[in-house]
């Protein structure tokens, strides 16, 4: 029989807040996506919404009834004038835009702004990011790790170093720097800068450490290069590593609004997925939050999705590589 001292409950109550910290935003960000924009306006319709019948405004002033409309109408409408024609046919119009607030938001989600485009752009920068930085990560772990050479441990200094620079810190010079030689509006500058990752670099040389040296002595006894034992002895090993890693890279860079607004100024068809949503701020008539939830939540659930499918790797690759 479990027993449930004190300091059990006060930690398990600790943990249940921060639980309910983290996921408030996410329950409200998924109940705006379900709502009517009245509903959101009012704080009113529970979790998921009443889910009652709306009229698409934008439909609604696609369908809106002209002086043309009106005059074709009179046969149809003997004996009225011309006003209760056109209510008449607002009406009419009106109904058929109606429709249910989830289909209205998540429809607008994918409508009113190129988002499978956006979506695609997310999954190629984020790929080739990861790609590019387990190419220099990997090599530079190893010989961190397993060759001996002058001055090894002030390397690794160098890199612990570069951990404690933040991005913002760097983003001036790089944009210049892209900017000089004509890289900005392109997926080269989304890409480049982030291809070195000190990250990367310390986690995997942390996880190398674990490795046993005989394995890589028999690997030389049998006539492979340093870099044959990288990729043919070190990588098969590094798996955990390396989809821990990944969940870090692709969530960073998934997000990532901040340098995508720096150096993506005008082509659209570049816009990652953060930089879709500002397709939903509507100015002086207000923001759009209803599909801006729904785009915003259509942008987490891969996330979502890749972290459920690599838990168990995830949690291995942080325990092997010794931060816990």
């Amino acid at each position: 029989m479990t027993r449930f001292s004190p300091s059990l409950i006060i930690r398990h109550l600790i943990l249940l807040i921060g639980a309910v910290v983290v996921l408030a935003p996410f329950l409200v960000m998924l109940s705006y996506s379900l709502k009517s924009p009245a509903e959101i306006e009012r704080g009113t319709g529970g979790l998921f919404g009443a889910q009652e019948m709306m009229v698409d405004p934008k439909c609604a002033l696609r369908s809106a009834p002209r002086r043309a409309d009106v005059e074709a109408a009179r046969d149809r409408f003997p004996g009225r004038d011309d006003g209760a024609i056109l209510a008449t046919l607002t009406e009419e119009a009106n109904a058929a835009c109606e429709l249910r607030p989830v289909v209205f938001n998540y429809r607008s989600a994918f409508q009113d702004a190129p988002l499978m485009r956006y979506l695609l752009n997310g999954v190629i920068v984020t790929a080739s990011i990861f790609l590019l930085q387990m190419v220099i990560a990997l090599p530079a772990a190893y010989a961190l790790s397993k060759l001996k050479f002058w001055g090894r441990e002030a390397v690794f200094g160098l890199v612990l170093f570069c951990l404690l620079i933040p991005v913002h810190a760097i983003a001036l010079p790089l944009y210049l720097g892209l900017a000089r030689i004509g890289l900005t509006n392109t997926y080269a500058a989304l890409v480049v800068p982030w291809i070195v990752s000190a990250f990367g670099i310390f986690l995997m040389r942390q996880f190398f450490m674990t490795v046993p040296d005989d394995l890589v002595d028999a690997a030389r006894m049998d006539g492979m290069s340093e870099f044959a034992i990288v990729w043919r002895v070190m990588l098969p090993t590094a798996i955990p590593a390396l989809m821990a890693f990944a969940i870090f890279s692709v969530v960073a860079h998934w997000n990532d609004y901040f340098w995508p607004r720096i150096v993506v100024t005008g082509d659209r068809s570049l816009f990652t997925p953060p930089l879709g949503l500002r397709e939903f701020q509507a100015g002086a008539d207000g923001n759009l939050y209803g599909p801006m939830m729904a785009t915003a939540t259509v942008i987490v659930v891969p996330l979502i999705a890749a972290f459920m499918l690599a838990q168990r790797r995830f949690i291995e690759g942080i325990t092997l590589s010794g931060m816990k």
